[in-house]
């Protein structure tokens, strides 16, 4: 028996890739399948099953090619309703894989149709339980995410999945190792650890959920704080329980090159917008204008997710030479199918055809230092509420990227505005969706708070009331 897991740090998603005696089982796989299907090969196995532990909304999973290509059938828990042939689970049933079992333990909570796969070693002793969104290290699932489907509140759901977690998951032995589906950085919890493998027994004792004192607490200690989720969530629900296009489709689209008035015809006729995944400290020297800057190193899936929103949206890609696929291969991740091309030859071949390009304006900290006046100078910070409240610029305006088509329409175009993030990703990805809507009486300021902390620059961790920025 061998368990490997294949962690997606920029997804902070975990697939599993299991096999016992010429026997392969997929969990919870990416959009891409091939990789899967090398290491059978490699390691001269079969895929016998595939299991999906819900229908995820933070990605796309590979489910529907994976089967396709293989012929291994999609295995859900029950209370799954998915528009493709998939095997349906019973709570309790058993799955044969080699030496090994697998058994479905039905889990609900964070979905109706949640499931925990345990795997039972070739003794038949417990051995590992790969919990999906039920149980994260240091957190459960968010229980907000299904009110609709299942026409409950997520208080419901919550006492759901309190019962799932007591009666399914805390009974089991300390020594059961927990493959979660996702760790710290997912937006399906709010609390998860670093670490990505644990035993039960541990999370037992510092997993703040499974510490509560009863069913009330419970509910109360999961559903406090929760942020509102990214709006491409339940595009992606959509695409996992329907199906969607194959990769291999979306990346011949995508891998499209277009010279720099195919790109502007195409932008045109389409309403495309133009995605530009090149680093910040690059993208704001000169770029084409109307586009948005979202660096390939970062978060890049998710942040596409949460800013662009809508799956639908036609999208034109500039990267950096030699980035197109991984560019490509990360967007089909969450969903951002529908890519009409790449610019061949990227930004240098807009540059070399004459064409006009625009820049951000951009200063360094130690220059905001010199310009910054107190009560007079109109700051923006676009970090998270959290990091605001540890420590920012006195008087600065709390306005995290993840809300800007929220918040943009407060912004007074006439009234000029400092703006930075904790390093430089995120107020660049701001100041492109301000420029490209028209805005630009701001400057940026480059390596965002980690640089502005250095200087002499007013600062304060109190924060008395929610400053609003005002049209």
């Amino acid at each position: 028996m061998k368990i490997e897991q294949i962690y997606t740090g920029c997804l902070a998603q975990g697939a599993y890739y299991i096999t016992s005696n010429g026997e392969a089982a997929i969990i919870d796989p990416l959009r891409e399948t091939q990789p899967y299907i090398d290491r059978a090969t490699k390691d001269n196995v079969q895929i016998k099953y595939i299991f999906e532990t819900h229908f995820h909304a933070d990605f796309v999973s590979g489910h529907v090619d994976l089967s396709k290509k293989t012929g291994a059938p999609i295995i859900y828990g029950p209370n799954a309703k998915p528009e493709f042939d998939a095997i349906i689970a019973t709570d309790g049933q058993e799955f044969k894989l080699g030496n090994v079992t697998i058994k479905v333990l039905h889990t609900p909570g964070h979905t109706m149709e949640s499931t925990t796969f345990m795997l039972r070693d070739e003794n038949g002793k417990d051995h590992a339980i790969f919990s999906g969104d039920t149980l994260f290290l240091g957190d459960v699932g968010r229980p907000d995410l299904a009110q609709k489907a299942a026409n409950m509140t997520m208080e419901d759901l919550a006492g759901l999945l309190y019962e799932s977690l007591t009666t399914k998951i805390m009974p089991l032995a300390d020594d059961v190792i927990v493959y979660p589906a996702h760790g710290a950085g997912s937006a399906c919890g709010k609390n998860m650890m670093k670490e990505t493998v644990d035993t039960l027994g541990n999370q037992k004792k510092m997993n703040y959920a499974l510490n509560q004192p009863n069913k009330e607490a419970f509910i109360k200690a999961v559903t406090d704080g929760l942020l509102p989720p990214p709006a491409y969530f339940p595009m992606n629900v959509a695409m996992n329980k329907k199906g969607y296009d194959s990769f291999e489709t979306i990346l011949n689209n995508g891998m499209k090159g277009l010279t720099p008035d195919e790109l502007e015809t195409v932008a045109e006729a389409t309403g495309a917008l133009i995605l530009d995944s090149r680093d910040h400290n690059e993208f704001y020297k000169g770029f084409i204008p109307q586009s948005v800057n979202i660096s390939l190193n970062g978060d890049f899936a998710p942040w596409v997710g949460a800013l662009i929103a809508d799956v639908k949206q036609p999208l034109i890609l500039v990267t950096d030479e030699g980035k197109e696929e991984e560019t490509v291969t990360r967007l089909s991740r969450v969903g951002f199918d529908n890519i009409l091309g790449h610019l061949k030859g990227g930004f240098a071949a807009w540059l070399a055809s004459g064409k006009q390009a625009d820049v951000i304006d951009r200063i360094t900290a130690e220059q905001f230092a010199g310009l910054f006046k107190k009560g007079e100078s109109k700051v923006l910070d676009v970090r998270k509420e959290s990091e605001y409240a540890a420590e920012h610029v006195e008087d600065a305006y709390n306005r995290p990227l993840q809300y800007i088509n929220d918040w943009i329409k407060d912004v007074n175009p006439q009234e000029h505005f400092f703006m930075h993030c904790g390093g430089g990703y995120r107020s660049m990805s701001a100041a492109s969706i301000l420029q490209a809507r028209g805005y630009r009486n701001f400057t940026e300021i480059a390596g965002g708070f980690g640089e502005i902390a250095k200087t002499s620059v007013p600062k304060t961790d109190f924060v008395c009331q929610s400053k609003v920025m005002t049209a």
